[in-house]
């Protein structure tokens, strides 16, 4: 089995920054991607940013230019910088893990699949 345990979330106002990050314990190896998905009150869960195994980052049409991964392999752990928030970004934002690349980017695609899920942080964005 594998832990994900998010932390970094909180309120910010519109063109603030908030840094999120995700630390894997337990079965994680650097064979895993790692991404970030969120969910927003009355919407589907959507992918936002996967780093695949091989150190590739797709992101999200949405939070291309503002939102950066990054990932310390040493501590397993995958870092969300966000900036130039805006309200549409309020969710609730999950970390995931999978060892499979196949399932990682057609995870990333639909919202789901992955195997492995952090229990969720949430960021709102005031105007």
């Amino acid at each position: 089995q594998v832990q994900l345990a998010e932390s970094g979330g909180g309120s910010v106002q519109t063109g603030g920054s908030l840094r999120l990050s995700c630390t894997a314990s337990g079965a994680f190896d650097n064979g895993h991607c790692m991404g970030w998905f969120r969910q927003a009150p009355g919407k589907e869960r959507e992918g936002v940013a996967l780093s695949d195994s091989d150190g590739h980052i797709k992101y999200a049409d949405s939070v291309k230019g503002r939102f950066t991964v990054s990932k310390d392999r040493a501590k397993k752990t995958l870092h969300l910088q966000m900036d130039s928030l805006s309200p549409e970004d309020t969710a609730t934002y999950y970390c995931a893990a999978d060892p499979s690349t196949y399932d990682c980017y057609s995870g990333f695609l639909r919202g789901y699949g992955l195997d492995y899920w952090g229990a969720g942080i949430l960021v709102t964005v005031s105007s």
